[in-house]
């Protein structure tokens, strides 16, 4: 399997926060410790969907001012926009009419970006987060790591927005092999700990292991990390039976992690939350901010989501 892996993903130079208005400020916390960290470049990125209108004191005709929509909200992004400067950060400032995920996956397309970074909202009266959502559409088809800061997310100023422990959920399936050396780059950029973990449901654990110890299962994980950061990392490999979701959630809280690492073959699969509640669950629940990366990622490095395998989900392969 070819590796798409860029070396910006693990140390950006370039980031993109998406913004609302008003912004998220905990997930604009994250952005610009990020872009601190690395002496990346912030572009604060806005869509809105809403015009302004007004009407001519001469005709009296009411019409779209798309001029001052546009410098309406960048006024909103103003004070966002000093703070990145004050921290000597250098930083770009973007608003587009339009529907906010349909502008940001443009604006992907036309600007090299090493790294998206946006928040989540808290789930609704009937527990919905990203059905519908930009940060769904986005996770779903970005080709670039996009960098997720849920609900329950920690402030992360407390630890000056450290990055020590990354969990990353893994399978012996092919699209693990690319999410683990990502998560492997990124525990060597930050000094972290690495833990790769693959859960086991219950009711496939006879035939998973087949014969085979979990110490042997947890050898095969390790071998998940490729080979030139062997000794430069610390790995720990853990292998559970359970609920991909609910040991994933339980590990991040009993490691400490201070970054969840998922992957997401197929779509259509990714999509449908709903029924599955798999990536809904991760991102409106975890402690700790999420960095994905997309079917179409995987599927430039030439994994693809078999017919047969569109409804199976498992941890770190959705």
């Amino acid at each position: 399997m070819a590796s798409v892996i860029k070396p910006g993903w693990s140390k950006p130079s370039t980031i993109l926060f998406a913004s609302e208005t008003p912004a998220n400020e905990r997930a604009f916390a994250f952005a610009l410790a990020q872009a601190t960290e690395f002496g990346a470049d912030l572009i604060l990125f806005h869509a809105y969907d809403t015009l302004v209108v007004a009407s001519s004191e001469t005709s009296g005709i009411r019409y779209y001012d798309y001029a001052a929509a546009a410098r309406s909200e960048m006024e909103n992004l103003g004070p966002l926009a000093r703070r990145v400067r004050d921290a000597g950060i250098r930083c770009e400032v973007l608003v587009r009419p339009g529907l906010p995920a349909d502008q940001i996956l443009a604006f992907l397309r036309e600007r090299e970006v090493d790294r998206v970074v946006m928040g989540t909202h808290s789930p609704g009266p009937i527990g919905k987060l990203l059905v519908g959502s930009v940060a769904e559409a986005v996770l779903r088809t970005a080709r670039v790591p996009v960098y997720i800061v849920g609900p329950e997310v920690v402030d992360g100023e407390y630890r000056r927005f450290a990055t020590r422990t990354i969990l990353c959920a893994v399978s012996l399936q092919e699209a693990s092999h690319l999410v683990a050396e990502f998560a492997a780059e990124l525990a060597e950029q930050h000094g972290a700990r690495l833990i790769l973990q693959h859960v086991i449901r219950p009711q496939e654990r006879h035939e998973f292991l087949a014969g085979r110890t979990i110490d042997e299962v947890e050898a095969d994980l390790l071998r998940l990390v490729p080979a030139r950061l062997h000794g430069r990392i610390s790995v720990q490999p853990i292998v559970v039976p359970g609920d991909p979701t609910e040991e994933l959630l339980y590990q991040s809280r009993a490691q400490l992690a201070d970054l969840i690492v998922l992957g997401a073959q197929g779509a259509s699969a990714f999509a449908a939350i709903t029924r599955h509640g798999v990536v809904y669950k991760v991102l409106a629940h975890a402690q700790c901010s999420v960095i994905t990366l997309s079917p179409a990622i995987l599927a430039q490095a030439g994994v693809h989501a078999a017919d047969h395998a569109a409804e199976v989900f498992m941890a770190g392969v959705f």
